[in-house]
């Protein structure tokens, strides 16, 4: 496991995780509402930055590696799921689409594993839906976690409608990546 500058930026965004979910759960007196969405927003965007950052500087310092290409997206999902799962118990998104995006990063990530098993990991590279839907649910989380006007933009509701969109992407690529496993799947289950 190599420590350089972009695994220790990812280590530090997965430290992030239980600082940010713990601002939620501080008594109202020590922190009010509108302060715990101001921080966990932050928390959140701190996370997205350094996540870009973070493999512009592997890329840059020469310092990529197997360690840190598993490690980078693991730290995103658990982000991800973690931010969806709080935004559910604030009743700011529904059930049924944090369910469909973290249920779609499970089938995903074991497909990829199960195809890189197989060599055939390049048949499930990141799509341009896939990068939509990372985009669209990166904007919505936070609006929905600073939850309250910005600029007279009611922010809430159009956090609401892109993680609606998050979750038809997520259903898009979830499709276009299974069917581009099936004849894989297939083949392997022939033999």
């Amino acid at each position: 496991m190599p420590f350089n500058i972009p695994n220790t930026l990812t280590w530090a965004r997965i430290a992030l995780i239980p600082i940010f979910v713990g601002v939620f759960y501080l008594p109202d007196a020590w922190l009010s509402v509108p302060h715990k969405n101001l921080i966990a927003t932050a928390l959140f965007a701190a996370a997205a930055i350094t996540d870009w950052f973070d493999g512009y500087l592997a890329r840059a310092l020469g310092q990529t590696s197997a360690f840190g290409a598993f490690l980078d997206p693991v730290a995103d999902k658990l982000m991800v799921a973690a931010a969806l799962i709080l935004l559910v118990q604030l009743a700011r998104v529904d059930a049924i689409i944090a369910v469909i995006i973290i249920g779609r990063e499970i089938t995903i990530s074991a497909l990829r594993e199960w195809m890189a098993r197989v060599g055939k990991s390049a048949s499930v590279a990141v799509a341009y839906v896939g990068k939509l839907k990372t985009a669209a649910q990166m904007v919505a989380i936070p609006l929905l976690l600073y939850n309250a006007p910005l600029l007279s933009i009611d922010v809430t509701k159009l956090g609401s409608v892109l993680i609606y969109v998050a979750a038809a992407l997520t259903l898009w690529s979830m499709g276009y990546y299974l069917h581009r496993a099936i004849p894989l799947l297939m083949a392997d289950h022939k033999s």
